[in-house]
């Protein structure tokens, strides 16, 4: 099993994010976290999102190509 952390701004492109992950194959682990950016004056997202796959787990492996 893989792992990602999905961030973002709070807009329709982070939604985008998501729903692309999950298109993907990828679940979503837990529930998304959200936090105000003070120097920024934005919101932030994240959303965990876990995948099985059958190739051995590398550091090396681009996890959004999962």
């Amino acid at each position: 099993m893989i792992y990602r952390l999905l961030t973002g701004d709070d807009s329709s492109t982070f939604c985008h994010k998501v729903s692309e992950a999950l298109a993907k194959g990828w679940t979503l682990y837990g529930s998304p976290s959200y936090a105000f950016d003070a120097e920024n004056g934005v919101m932030r997202c994240a959303q965990a999102v876990t995948k099985e796959i059958d190739s051995p787990y590398s550091p090396d492996m681009k996890l959004g190509a999962q």
